[in-house]
């Protein structure tokens, strides 16, 4: 993908700069003085750690498979549990602390907002919320003058466009408001007999018609009933049938089918740009340039799920911006980074989409509050620069560097594919990925797996080259160690 390959010609030209974002080398000292070194023996379990597991079991909704061992803190790259463990992570909360672990700016935005004002609900109107937005729409136009389409489309009299942001708490709630957006477009695109005579004709007669969706293979769009729907995984589905109606799935990367997947009945296209859940799957240029076509065709919505590839993590703001201007996306739903941690989610509409949405449409108690918006802000700023996402590209070809030297002789038995772009990556092994991952905790890192027997890698965008390479010798030591024993 040409478009994807052009971030990696800079890369040499930044590792020198990128060494000087790290936030984890004092963390790495900390480590060596405590003792603490590469090993495969669990540290005894402390009675802390065994009450709060025990605390858990009791009085919790187990829906989670947790290692036995319990977080207490962290910094920068690092973080450890209540026996005193350091622990290098590229999980960074599933791709959501991409600052790191206690930010200082961070911790100081939400100390001193708490003492103001945390929640006032959007029964008025607060001064974080629409600053956050602005700087949201602002930062992506900015990114991408060369949009055209979608969010990007032109006012009437030829000026820039500005799209429009709704809050959530969450992306399951970002994507739930975008399919809620969409089936309103559709019913109102049906009653205007906009598509052509027959098509406009059967649907007039019945607006609800227009209600289709389409998602695709390995997509995943979160865990509430309208998101689980569009998440095409039995795994996740099978338990919670019948879901929504109205949903059909495509093949992820193919367009053969998509003359007959979306058609006039279809009201949205939901797509992640780059997979995250379903193994780092990049989607390819001539499909997502198909999909934004046919959906203008059938006059859909192309709906961009960037809550996990998406603020910095593919080397661009967005992962879309990767591609050509005519794969531009009409919204985009994002959450995970944003507030560093804090919970958070949001909606970015073009202006079509966001005029049809009225008083009383949608709505949320807690999305938008003052203080998750407020570090929101801190965040967009902060990863919004120039030299930050120039570390994450520069890292992110570091770590696909040492990973291939390492596991070079492993590739096409073990190790299946090494694939992925920015700080969003993966390893597709040939057999299930959980005893590597274990055998990685155990050695000091963290890890989380994804989809057809892939380790995700997903550390914090600022983590050093020197901790990029730490995890990928470690990590590729754990698969060596693995494949011999198997």
């Amino acid at each position: 993908m040409n478009s994807l390959l052009l971030l990696r010609s800079k890369s040499a030209q930044m590792l020198s700069a990128s060494t000087r974002l790290g936030t984890s080398q004092v963390s790495a000292r900390a480590a060596a003085v405590r003792g603490y070194h590469a090993t495969s023996v669990r540290l005894g379990q402390g009675s802390q750690c065994k009450q709060t597991i025990e605390s858990t079991e009791k009085f919790m909704i187990n829906t989670y498979t947790r290692p036995e061992l319990v977080l207490s803190h962290g910094k920068g790259s690092y973080v450890y549990d209540t026996d005193g463990k350091e622990y290098l992570d590229f999980t960074a909360g599933i791709a959501v602390v991409g600052l790191g672990h206690s930010h200082p700016e961070v911790a100081a935005a939400v100390a001193d907002q708490a003492t103001k004002l945390v929640h006032c609900s959007n029964l008025y109107h607060n001064e974080w919320a629409p600053t956050l937005a602005q700087k949201i729409v602002r930062a992506t136009m900015d990114a991408y003058p060369q949009g055209s389409q979608g969010i990007y489309a032109k006012a009437a009299d030829g000026s820039n466009g500005s799209a429009r942001v709704f809050f959530s708490n969450s992306g399951t709630e970002a994507n739930e408001g975008a399919l809620k957006f969409a089936r309103k477009y559709g019913k109102i695109v049906a009653e205007q007999g906009i598509l052509g005579k027959t098509a406009s004709e059967a649907l007039r007669g019945d607006p609800n018609l227009k209600c289709g969706i389409v998602s695709f293979t390995g997509g995943f769009h979160g865990r509430s009933m309208g998101a689980l729907s569009v998440t095409a995984s039995p795994k996740y589905q099978k338990p919670f049938t019948p879901l929504i109606p109205g949903v059909h799935t495509m093949k992820f990367n193919e367009t053969r089918e998509l003359g007959t997947f979306v058609d006039e009945r279809t009201c949205a296209v939901i797509v992640e740009p780059i997979q995250g859940e379903g193994g780092i799957h990049p989607a390819q240029v001539d499909f997502l340039r198909a999909l934004r076509r046919r959906c203008d065709q059938v006059g859909a919505l192309l709906i961009y799920d960037e809550i996990q590839c998406g603020l910095g993590r593919s080397g661009k703001l967005w992962a879309h911006q990767l591609y050509p201007e005519d794969c531009s996306p009409d919204m985009v739903t994002m959450a995970k980074p944003l507030a560093n941690g804090l919970p958070i989610g949001a909606i970015m509409a073009s202006n079509k989409v966001a005029d049809i949405v009225k008083v009383g449409d949608h709505g949320t108690t807690f999305g938008g509050n003052p203080l998750a918006c407020r570090v929101g802000c801190l965040v967009v700023d902060r990863i919004n620069t120039p030299e930050l996402l120039d570390h994450v590209v520069a890292a992110g070809e570091v770590l696909e560097q040492e990973l291939t030297k390492a596991l070079q002789p492993l590739i096409g038995g073990p190790v299946v594919e090494i694939r992925g772009i920015g700080l969003l990556r993966g390893i597709q092994l040939s057999s299930d990925p959980a005893p590597v991952v274990n055998l990685a905790r155990d050695r000091g890192l963290l890890l989380v797996a994804a989809g057809g027997n892939t380790v995700r890698l997903v550390p914090p965008l600022n983590t050093s080259i020197g901790d990029i390479k730490k995890g990928a010798a470690i990590l590729a030591e754990c698969i060596k160690q693995r494949s011999a024993s198997a």
